[in-house]
């Protein structure tokens, strides 16, 4: 499986699958979801709420108006309290899962961004390495290509280094 880093913004993406950085609730603000429902152009945010609140694992809905088929809404975060908030384990559990629905929806390629790394609370460092570190990890039935999209370029420069210090083979947009 290809696995590359990027800077960018997901909504721009061209993917099979998109991954939203969801909360429990599965209601989309901002960040990562507000994103991706601006450029969806579609009632996305009404599609995955109508399958929740979850427990911690992912929702699919179409793509809309994105370049992709679906979105992958990893929820990664409790809404349980006042503020969201992710964990080790629920970052480890939102990227497998995520990989295991792209896998399941027959998908050769996904985008993911750092799931719980902003809004959710969790430190950028470790949040990146705990993701790479489910990425490496996976094998694969259908997904070929993995790009792990960071929303700045110091979040960019953070995985390239973490990819670097690990020694990982990776492309770099």
């Amino acid at each position: 499986m290809d696995f590359c880093v990027l800077q960018g913004d997901i909504a721009q993406q061209e993917a099979d699958t998109l991954v939203n950085a969801a909360g429990t609730s599965l209601k989309m603000g901002s960040g990562v979801a507000g994103t991706l429902l601006d450029a969806a152009n579609g009632p996305l945010e009404r599609d995955a709420v109508a399958c929740g609140p979850v427990e911690l694992g992912t929702v699919v809905t179409d793509a809309y108006d994105l370049d992709a088929d679906y979105v992958i809404h990893a929820a990664a975060m409790s809404h349980s309290g006042p503020h969201p908030i992710a964990t080790a384990k629920s970052l480890r559990e939102a990227t497998q899962n995520s990989l295991e629905t792209a896998d399941e929806l027959g998908c050769e390629s996904l985008v993911l961004p750092l799931l719980g790394c902003g809004s959710g609370g969790f430190h950028t460092n470790e949040g990146a390495s705990l993701i790479c570190d489910e990425i490496w990890a996976y094998e694969p039935t259908t997904l070929e290509h993995v790009r792990v999209i960071a929303y700045s370029n110091r979040e960019r420069d953070i995985i390239r280094q973490l990819v670097s210090d690990q020694q990982h083979p990776e492309t770099v947009d």
